[in-house]
């Protein structure tokens, strides 16, 4: 009888456990609000349900995937998508000497949430990951494509952010702790930020989830953030046409010091050195994009101009590619409404070289396809010979050689 009361007395105290480390890691998360999006196929599934993985347990092949539609010699339509905002485009070793290295654009289809990965030189397109996740609204890849911490609502009222770790060839995945405001990932680390009424505060820590530490606070409650060179970090105020923001590098030891800023509609894109970010911004005129240099303060007016979430960054520094909307329209305020889909662009594709000061243009999509294009979530490769973006307006993926 004893040996029964000593069994049950340690059920329960490991059911207390289970319980408390379950209000220390989700529960007691600072709260953010997140409106949901348009689309109807959200997750259905309980809050921190592991994603199931559908279908048999064979090895996905290409053939589970439907053929990318060639518009040119350097474009390509990858997928008709919809995709989730956010991919992976990486430079793959050659097997042999006599080989020669290829690049591959890596994805997540939206509605089922299975990963695709699509080989530029080879054409071949093949769904390497069968987990499904639905509903997933952004996708941030480690630089090698192996994993991506996706971003998707669950709960009866569609107001818990979930944070999981998807591995792009059916590996474990693992969740980070609910209702993050932001996240960046890096090769080695991952920062996370979480938000509340009293202010914000950020956490480094590995790829895998765990050695977390925190790297700053600070009454500011509603931030963006993400990496900025070594051992330092970008921070900006979420972005709005009728409220004054303010961009800041925060250094290791949590210091803030402003780079940009009051100025409306501000958004911020980090160079990867930290040496220079693209700040965008919204005047009575029209939206308005300039170059800071972190080191000196000093800044330069670009030509052309954007949102900065609509660019990415080479990986030397040397150059930024945009999406830089033609004619875009009058009487909507910029970001809110390209932001919540009120307003879409007709963009074509520039690149501002920050050597020789000057804006060149890359690819003019209407001319090439005869349709527009809403450019988001763009990438490119580590050696700057591929460039990978989705189109907005329908969720297309696309790969263009430069």
């Amino acid at each position: 009888m004893r040996r029964y009361l000593i069994i049950a007395a340690l059920v329960i105290v490991a059911l207390g456990a289970g319980v408390v480390a379950y209000f220390y890691f989700f529960a007691n998360a600072p709260g953010v609000t997140v409106a949901p999006g348009a689309s109807s196929n959200l997750p259905t599934a309980e809050q921190g349900a592991v994603p199931t993985t559908t279908g048999q347990t064979s090895t996905p092949s290409a053939s589970s995937a439907p053929s990318p539609i060639v518009v040119s010699a350097r474009l390509v339509k990858i997928s008709a998508g919809p995709a989730v905002p956010g991919e992976a485009v990486v430079d793959i070793p050659a097997q042999n000497a006599s080989s020669s290295p290829d690049t591959t654009v890596t994805y997540i289809e939206r509605q089922s949430g299975n990963v695709f990965s699509y080989q530029v030189g080879t054409g071949v397109l093949t769904r390497t990951s069968n987990k499904t996740i639905p509903g997933i609204e952004e996708a941030s890849w480690l630089p090698n494509a192996s994993l991506a911490f996706v971003r998707y609502l669950s709960g009866t009222d569609f107001s818990t952010i979930n944070t999981y770790a998807l591995s792009a060839n059916d590996g474990n995945g693992f969740f980070l702790p609910q209702n993050l405001a932001d996240l960046a990932v890096s090769s080695t680390s991952v920062l996370a930020l979480a938000s509340g009424v009293n202010g914000s505060s950020a956490s480094l820590m590995r790829t895998d989830g765990t050695h977390s530490s925190q790297i700053f606070t600070t009454p500011l409650s509603s931030l963006r953030v993400s990496f900025a060179g070594k051992n330092q970090y970008l921070a900006f105020t979420k972005p709005s046409a009728t409220l004054p923001g303010d961009a800041f590098i925060v250094d290791s030891a949590g210091h803030f010091s402003r780079i940009a800023g009051p100025l409306n509609g501000l958004v911020a894109l980090a160079s990867p050195s930290g040496k220079w970010v693209v700040v965008s911004y919204t005047l009575p005129q029209g939206m308005q994009m300039e170059l800071v240099n972190v080191t000196t303060g000093a800044t330069l007016q670009l030509p052309v101009a954007t949102i900065a979430d609509k660019c990415v960054w080479a990986a030397d520094n040397s150059a930024v590619y945009c999406g830089i909307p033609m004619n875009p329209p009058a009487n909507y305020a910029y970001p809110d409404d390209w932001y919540q889909g009120a307003v879409h662009f007709s963009d074509r594709i520039w690149k501002i070289d920050v050597a020789g000061r000057y804006a060149q243009l890359v690819l003019d999509f209407q001319k090439e396809t005869n349709s527009s294009l809403d450019a988001e979530a763009l990438a490119i490769d580590p050696s700057g010979t591929v460039l990978a973006f989705i189109n907005k307006n329908d969720g297309s993926v696309w790969s263009y050689k430069l």
